[in-house]
């Protein structure tokens, strides 16, 4: 049935191994770590674990340069902690799912050691070559400013290869049917030892075939039907959810016109205006956003975020909106990043406990399914001083104890925040825990509150019209009964003007508070929003509304 569709309802969170918990006090982040903190995350209401890469890496690029996809890098641990992880998470009812990083390897990887040896080497077709460097080696970076090439010449092949990331990730050639086969050997080994499926790194690049000079590299969506095939031989209830900023008009093309490709993807799109409303109050973007993603197929899902451990990607903004996010949440040059995003935490950008509060209860209320970053359930902030994206990506801050209570060691893999508002001495765990109004508890009351609203991951829903041009209002209806969500983006409270058009006046029950919205006898609601409020209610079956 449909709706044994677990993802419809879940709450994912993403998670990197080095950066969570060390268990062992070596100073990075491990297995052992992470099953410390396994209660700590069931408690919050976390029912799926998103892991960054783990396998070994030279850990140029955060772990996204895999040398060896069948294991574990040591500073983490070992392929038994892997299990005893997947064991220890499924006792306590939670999924478990892992980065497909397929497009590159590093390459460090034996393959590419191997293909560079010449073209007839077992692997040299495994990359992708050019024996002149191609009219095209300038363009399409996906880190300008960093990065000045997508062709790097290889003095051992004689070559040019190609890659979309740095030069220490040569592409994998998809176009090889042998490099095809492998990933589903990949795939098929870690479904074996438990994962529940895989967020898919840099997904266009997986599909495209690049050919030097070539302008429009032909996109082979086939190659996703057979990923999902393949899982779902292996494991009916697998998923795969991808990373993808694309157009709406390409959404279909990756979700697959009869829901045969990805079953979920980051709705960067909405993301992008979302901060743009954030930025400016003007919510008209934002609506149109959402209506332009809102056709799906009945099995495929948006994963709704606010943050990652990327920079914040602006690059479907008009230059002028660009330019007011910004503004708003990236003013100095040092807080930019590629010329099209902001390197920050969210609540660090943000600035304010009523903002962080409205982006993550409009998040969790969007259609979809919702992803937190670990840090953020607790207002984590960002280390400026370090370089590009590594300023958000600092170790979980625990406790007051030395190194935040990550670990016991004098270095780390990364620094803690020591100073400032956002230091571990003043945000941390055990101090919220101990807060009944911190965040950390609001938080946890908030993702209790999306369990209990599976019609936001399931039901139909439309954007309601009001008299508050700034305020956001969804409507969801499943299975009779309805939501009606409200946020208000601007800095001033409102009274908002609701007309349910409901047959009597029926009540809204408010369900963050202890009362409710009855309308009046002209059977409209006049609802109170404070300045950057929001409103959750539910009421009697609205769905004559659509």
């Amino acid at each position: 049935m449909i709706e044994d569709l677990w993802y419809k309802n879940a709450i994912i969170y993403s998670l990197d191994l080095e950066t969570f918990m060390d268990g062992d006090g070596n100073g990075v982040g491990d297995f052992e770590g992470l099953c410390q903190r396994l209660d700590y995350l069931q408690a919050l209401g976390v029912d799926t674990i998103w892991l960054a890469p783990f396998q070994p890496t030279p850990n140029k690029d955060n772990g996204y340069d895999i040398a060896d996809y069948y294991g574990v890098d040591p500073r983490h641990g070992s392929s038994g902690s892997f299990v005893e992880f997947i064991h220890q998470s499924e006792k306590r009812g939670m999924k478990v799912i892992i980065d497909l990083v397929v497009n590159h390897t590093s390459d460090q990887h034996p393959w590419f050691q191997n293909a560079r040896t010449g073209k007839n080497a077992r692997y040299h077709n495994w990359y992708v070559w050019s024996d002149k460097k191609p009219s095209d080696a300038d363009e399409g970076m996906v880190f300008p400013g960093v990065q000045t090439t997508t062709w790097t010449y290889d003095k051992k092949a004689k070559a040019y290869y190609h890659h979309r990331f740095f030069a220490h990730q040569p592409d994998l050639n998809m176009e090889n049917p042998e490099v095809r086969t492998e990933i589903r050997r990949i795939m098929g080994y870690w479904l074996q030892l438990g994962v529940a499926g895989f967020r898919v790194d840099a997904v266009p690049f997986i599909l495209e075939t690049p050919a030097p000079g070539s302008a429009e590299p032909t996109m082979n969506f086939e190659y996703l039907r057979e990923m999902r095939r393949f899982l779902q031989w292996r494991r009916g209830d697998g998923v795969l959810l991808g990373e993808a900023n694309v157009l709406p008009k390409d959404n279909v093309h990756y979700f697959g016109e009869e829901g045969d490709g990805i079953h979920l993807m980051f709705n960067f799109y909405v993301n992008q205006h979302l901060f743009y409303a954030l930025a400016s109050g003007d919510i008209a973007s934002l609506t149109e956003a959402l209506i332009a993603t809102q056709e799906l197929f009945p099995t495929s899902q948006w994963a709704q975020f606010l943050r990652n451990h990327d920079e914040l990607d602006l690059g479907r903004l008009t230059e002028e909106q660009r330019q007011k996010v910004f503004a708003r949440f990236g003013p100095e040059p040092n807080m930019q990043l590629y010329d099209r995003g902001i390197r920050r935490r969210l609540s660090a950008m943000l600035g304010s406990r009523a903002h962080t509060e409205l982006a993550y209860s409009l998040m969790f209320s969007l259609p979809g399914t919702p992803v937190i970053r670990y840090g953020d359930e607790i207002g984590m902030g960002d280390n400026l001083d370090l370089p590009e994206r590594e300023a958000v990506r600092t170790p979980m801050h625990w406790s007051d104890d030395p190194q935040a209570g990550f670990s016991k060691a004098d270095q780390l893999i990364h620094p803690v925040i020591e100073e400032g508002p956002y230091s571990y001495l003043h945000v941390n765990v055990e101090a919220q825990k101990r807060d009944p109004h911190s965040l950390y508890n609001w938080m946890g009351a908030l993702i209790r509150l999306r369990k209990e609203c599976p019609a936001i991951g399931w039901g139909k829903w439309q954007v309601l019209k009001t008299n508050v041009s700034s305020v956001l209002t969804m409507h969801y209806n499943w299975k009779n009964q309805s939501l009606i969500i409200l946020h208000n983006f601007d800095e001033k409270p409102y009274e908002v003007i609701l007309d349910l058009k409901q047959q009597q006046p029926e009540k809204l029950t408010d369900l963050m508070a202890s009362n409710h919205s009855v309308a009046d006898a002209n059977g409209l609601h006049k609802i109170t929003l404070d300045a950057y409020g929001y409103r959750w209610f539910k009421t009697e079956d609205l769905s004559y509304l659509f």
